[in-house]
């Protein structure tokens, strides 16, 4: 008997079906896998196997049980005998799903304490060695910080600890290693495959197809909310046999040269367009080096030592695991954080058109105001970064005022509307919260914004990672369509080296905050001088061929 079995699931909101007659079943030891766009159900169809559906919903289904218990009978108190115990759930946001004002180790304790009877010195000592076994370093150290003190990566493993704590029979993983580094992605698949091993069932919700590959035996394809393929992975990834399923591969950015569509037209990629030539520096760090004061009052240095140099029209890829310091480098570079040693200028306009270097450590204040307009930054969550009071066309504006790009409320209109068509949006979307938008139309309002002001440089610290494959296929052409058009240049962020491939003309590799190689981006990936570059590439995980074992 399989330990979940699901039959005929629908799941509505307000009549409107989100999930439409889902059928699949998860044996012990096996990893199930749903795949699609956001929007199609996939995580929806997840919550409902812990009960998280959420207000409104209504779930209706010929059979949906884990373990023999017929999951839509349960009432609230009984859920709360099921979760975390017997159904562990790794949440794709962790920023959100952990408590902001405990330290994190606080909050895997609480899941030890419901669902173990261990003892608070017990308790203690499991709560490090969970953290080190999700590949948290220094795990007594990062326990007694709070989440926003973590790096992505390292919130996202914290959450994972949590939710094996209690060692569950199910485990259910929405975008598990969305903000992982390629080795830490590693560490946590092989962790997951150990569970498997160990007789867990595991069922995986995510956009990577190569992560899907690698701990999944069988997926489902869904779109709008009904399945369109299923069945053994490496068949369907070998031969599909529906055009969506299809299209999902061929998205992929590591599949593709660099320059070409990931969305053609039609038929085989084409080119998005002609790129300037790599131009003059518009940034330059030197020696810059960044220390901070961790809670146990010990200095440490996160950037060490770091140079490089930005060129307009050009991509500089910075890659490296969670606390490598990529972050760090991008916003010292952008003037949000000052360097503890070292400098950074920006080659701005002055008087006459002649190009003028700009510290911004000694800038004026005027200077770094006309800075502002010249370097802009994308992050990867858009919606927190806009007020949730704000139109998009307000969103707009206020980019457009605050750089005196455009003062007059027609102009700035016309401006904001010429804004979003450019990124692929129209005049509709001007009066839409960005709440009402999806992801992808998120990032693009992002973009839009970043672009009012006419900017020089780019800071882009992993625009696409909270993105599907497809829409992210979108938005990289886009990026790529702007540079071509405007010249601008981008210091581009990402755990995903296949990403960094497909967008970068050079790369800076940084470990424990030091660069350990650069280059041309086809000469480091193809021909890594460094152990550390060469340990990221080979933890790539990657689409097998049918009957090829993963690991």
């Amino acid at each position: 008997m399989s330990l979940v079995s699901v039959e005929n699931l629908t799941v509505s909101f307000g009549g409107h079906e989100a999930v439409s007659d889902v059928s699949f079943t998860i044996d012990r030891g096996e990893g199930v896998a749903i795949v699609g766009e956001s929007g199609s159900g996939k995580s929806v169809t997840a919550r409902t196997l812990i009960g998280l559906t959420g207000d409104g919903a209504r779930v209706a289904a010929r059979r949906a049980t884990f373990d023999g218990i017929d999951l839509t009978r349960l009432r609230e108190r009984q859920w709360r005998g099921i979760r975390g115990s017997r159904i562990g759930f790794v949440m794709q946001d962790a920023l959100v799903s952990l408590d902001p004002i405990r330290p994190v180790g606080h909050e895997i304790d609480e899941a030890l304490r419901v669902s173990t009877a261990l003892g608070r010195a017990e308790r203690d000592r499991r709560v490090i060695e969970l953290l080190g076994r999700v590949g948290v370093p220094h795990p007594e150290l990062r326990a007694r910080q709070l989440p926003s003190q973590l790096s992505g990566g390292l919130r996202q493993r914290a959450l994972i600890a949590s939710a094996i704590a209690g060692d569950p029979e199910l485990l259910i993983a929405d975008e598990p290693t969305t903000a992982l580094d390629v080795t830490v992605q590693a560490q946590i698949l092989d962790l997951l495959d150990d569970l498997k091993n160990d007789g867990r069932a595991l069922l995986v919700i995510s956009h990577d197809l190569a992560v899907v590959s690698r701990v999944a035996e069988r997926l489902l394809v869904v779109r709008q909310g009904r399945v369109v393929e299923a069945g053994d992975t490496r068949e369907v990834f070998a031969a599909p046999a529906h055009e969506y399923t299809r299209a999902l591969l061929a998205a992929i950015p590591a599949e593709h040269a660099r320059g070409t569509r990931l969305v053609p037209g039609a038929g085989a990629a084409t080119l998005v367009g002609e790129r300037r030539p790599i131009g003059e520096v518009v940034a330059r760090a030197e020696g810059v080096s960044k220390d901070f004061v961790g809670p146990d009052g010990v200095s440490r240095t996160v950037v060490d030592d770091v140079s490089f140099e930005v060129r307009a029209g050009e991509t500089l890829g910075i890659v490296g695991e969670s606390g490598s310091g990529k972050t760090t480098t991008g916003r010292i570079v952008v003037g949000l954080e000052a360097p503890t040693r070292g400098s950074v200028r920006i080659v701005a306009g002055g008087i006459g058109g002649e190009r003028v270097e700009h510290d911004w450590a000694t800038a004026s204040r005027a200077d770094r105001r006309a800075l502002r307009r010249d370097v802009q930054i994308i992050y990867q969550d858009p919606l927190s970064s806009f007020d949730p009071r704000y139109t998009v066309g307000r969103v707009l504006a206020e980019a457009l005022t605050v750089s005196g790009r455009a003062t007059r409320s027609a102009s700035v209109r016309a401006r904001s509307i010429e804004l979003l068509e450019q990124v692929g949006l129209g005049e509709e979307h001007l009066d839409r919260r960005p709440l009402t938008l999806s992801g992808g139309q998120r990032q693009r309002v992002a973009i839009a914004r970043a672009l009012a002001t006419e900017p020089r440089l780019i800071l882009l610290d992993e625009p696409v990672s909270a993105l599907d494959v497809s829409v992210q296929a979108q938005v990289l052409d886009l990026l790529a369509e702007v540079q071509a058009a405007t010249g601008v240049a981008y210091l581009f962020i990402s755990h995903d080296l296949g990403v960094i491939s497909h967008v970068s003309d050079r790369v800076l590799v940084l470990k424990d905050g030091r660069v350990v190689e650069q280059g041309d981006i086809d000469d480091v990936f193809a021909r890594p001088q460094h152990a550390y570059t060469q340990q990221l590439l080979a933890a790539i995980p990657r689409i097998e061929p049918a009957g090829v074992s993963a690991r």
